[in-house]
């Protein structure tokens, strides 16, 4: 299934940044590793993975299949397109939900030292395509991603 051929479409974006305890290296090393991302990179309290596919580099496909104990399915497929190890990623990826294509993202993660720290610069630009998801939406999942993935970082 499409998404809905006569939806107007909604065009959006949004920045998160991020202070982590810890270098580029290891902040990068979260986005990179399948063991560690699969354990942030995940969706809230009532979803689950159904399957999980992960190939980290430049082509290279992510793919994350869920369900909510609803029965409501998601699927989000992404290809990276630029790697840079302890500075940055850039990817696109498609959502979808129960086989209805949402949108489609183009994601940059800039790194960068402060300190002990890292500062994390996430941007998203997309195109909704029914008006059933937009950028506070996605805005709200990707901050508790980060959440997250926080807790895989070394502490101060």
């Amino acid at each position: 299934m499409s998404e809905n051929k006569h939806a107007a479409l909604v065009h959006g974006s949004f920045t998160i940044e991020r202070v982590f305890p810890g270098s580029p290296a290891q902040v990068f090393a979260a986005w990179a590793d399948p063991e560690v991302k699969a354990r942030w990179f995940i969706g809230p309290e009532t979803w689950s993975t159904v399957s999980r596919e992960f190939e980290f580099r430049v082509g290279g496909t992510e793919r994350l299949h869920g369900r909510f104990d609803s029965g409501t399915e998601s699927l989000y497929t992404a290809r990276y397109h630029a790697l840079i190890p302890d500075r940055r990623l850039v990817y696109a990826y498609d959502m979808h939900i129960n086989g209805r294509h949402l949108s489609t993202s183009l994601a940059s993660v800039e790194l960068a030292g402060q300190g002990g720290d890292t500062k994390m610069t996430f941007t998203e630009q997309a195109v909704y395509f029914d008006g059933s998801d937009g950028s506070e939406s996605r805005r709200h999942g990707t901050s508790a991603h980060f959440d997250r993935l926080s807790d895989f970082l070394p502490q101060g």
